[in-house]
């Protein structure tokens, strides 16, 4: 199946555009997605990833569906369903105070 990852800021960028098609199995998770995302695109794992081990950075935010990933008991290893959104998201930073 086909799932449609949203990329934000300079993750887009890295990329080379704000939305990637990925194709994973039945029973696949998100972090099988994120995978297959980061297979071919250097720039954006190695701004994703911490090192060669494939841990996510910290910053880094994957959110399934507007609910983070990291946040949810399985993590990463959540499985998909055919209407999952899954989206990338770099740390975010406050504006300013007035």
């Amino acid at each position: 199946m086909a799932i449609e990852w949203k990329l934000f800021a300079d993750l887009a960028e890295h990329a080379g555009d704000r939305t990637v098609t990925v194709d994973v199995g039945a029973g696949d998770t998100v972090g099988d997605a994120l995978e297959a995302l980061l297979a071919d695109r250097s720039a954006l794992s190695e701004r994703v990833l911490e090192d060669e081990h494939g841990e996510l950075r910290s910053q880094i935010n994957v959110l399934r569906n507007g609910k983070d990933v990291r946040s949810q008991e399985q993590g990463l290893e959540t499985k998909l369903e055919e209407d999952d959104e899954l989206a990338l998201f770099p740390p975010v930073s406050g504006g300013s105070q007035t």
